[in-house]
């Protein structure tokens, strides 16, 4: 009774059994993590020809329009100083005063010898009279009358280099005070009140803010393009943003470009143009100057279609009967969430849009069609 329970039970196991070693069997011979896209249905699409717009971002440097040194013209102490750093002054006003005691001694004494050549000569003019009188009368020589009159022409000419020498002595004791020769900010003042101070020393520097440039090179290849974008008034306007990465509220304007490619870098400077209410934005500051430029009938294709491969850009293509294939691609700009493309495909190629994680080179799929343009927003 026993054995025959036994072999019933053998009989109903086995069936159970073979099927699960066959599962088994099956199960082995797939390899683990294997994704097969064999007749799988992936969203495809085509390039999309488009016109756009993108920004260029160029490294500038910042510089006041009038910026200079104001220097010492004269030597002597630092008697007063009538501003302070970071003060705005106006044009032709009092800055430093120089002690100029000793220079207007000069102007003294120059003012002296004026005087005295101006005696002598009035003396040396009677003499060439007095002369002229005794020649007519036969009295004297026509000899002496001519040495009177050398004298007198000498005595002239000391008349102007005294003059010069006032002139020169007036003009080193207006170099005295030093002026603003334009309206701006005053910047760090080195030498305080009391300074010994030697001709050509500097006393501060000067600027004016009321608008900046900003200067920015761009390659000769950008510049050529550029330039022969015909129809396109691309220096139409420009954004400075900010090393804190905010940006200026005053748009501003390319202006003007220099004539000369620096060879060492391959480049050429722009000159950029905004206001600065406030004098907010200083000389030798730094930022970058953002320029926007049209692009026509570009040829687009969405970043998440695209894998890289050995820093290659590749796409899958379908080719002929569905079967996909690896295309690589040359992006020509990228943009915030597309590839402009360059060479490698064209607007008929299909790609696969989405999905590229779970498909690879000869799957065959089913393509579920759609134009880009429904797909993302391009």
């Amino acid at each position: 009774m026993f054995t025959n329970n036994r072999f019933n039970f053998l009989s109903l196991a086995m069936p159970s059994l073979f099927a699960a070693l066959m599962l088994t069997a099956c199960a082995t011979d797939k390899t683990p993590g294997e994704t097969v896209a064999e007749n799988q249905s992936y969203p495809v699409t085509q390039p999309l020809i488009m016109d756009t717009t993108y920004q260029k971002e160029y490294v500038a440097d910042i510089q006041s329009p009038q910026h200079v040194e104001l220097r010492a013209r004269i030597q002597g102490f630092l008697e007063k100083v009538h501003v302070d750093e970071g003060q705005p002054v106006r044009e032709g006003q009092v800055l430093f005063t120089i002690s100029s005691q000793a220079l207007r001694e000069e102007l003294r004494k120059a003012n002296a010898l004026l005087n005295s050549a101006n005696a002598e000569a009035k003396v040396a003019e009677v003499e060439v009279q007095n002369t002229r009188i005794l020649v007519e009368k036969n009295v004297v020589s026509k000899s002496e009358l001519a040495m009177s009159e050398a004298k007198l022409e000498a005595l002239r000419a000391k008349i102007e280099e005294a003059k010069s020498d006032v002139s020169a002595a007036q003009l080193n004791i207006s170099f005295a005070q030093v002026k603003a020769p334009f309206s701006g900010i005053i910047n760090r003042i080195p030498n305080k009140q009391g300074s010994l101070i030697e001709e050509g020393m500097l006393l501060t520097t000067l600027s004016s803010n009321h608008d900046v440039f900003a200067y920015f090179n761009v390659s000769e290849k950008e510049y050529l393009e550029l330039e022969q974008q015909k129809n396109t008034d691309w220096k139409k306007s420009a954004t400075l943003q900010l090393v804190n990465g905010q940006l200026h509220p005053h748009k501003g304007k390319v202006e003007t470009a220099e004539t000369v490619i620096d060879k060492a870098t391959g480049s050429i400077a722009f000159r950029a143009r905004f206001l600065n209410p406030g004098h907010f934005l200083k000389h030798g500051s730094s930022g970058k100057v953002l320029i926007e430029n049209e692009l026509k009938n570009a040829l687009v294709i969405p970043q998440k279609s695209t894998f890289e491969v050995q820093d290659k850009l590749y796409v899958y293509v379908l080719g002929e009967g569905n079967k996909v294939e690896m295309r690589a691609i040359v992006p020509k700009l990228r943009l915030s969430h597309l590839y402009v493309i360059e060479s490698g495909l064209s607007v008929n190629d299909k790609f696969i849009y989405e999905g590229i994680q779970t498909v690879k080179q000869g799957d065959v799929v089913t393509p579920d069609f759609k134009p880009l343009g429904n797909l993302c927003q391009c």
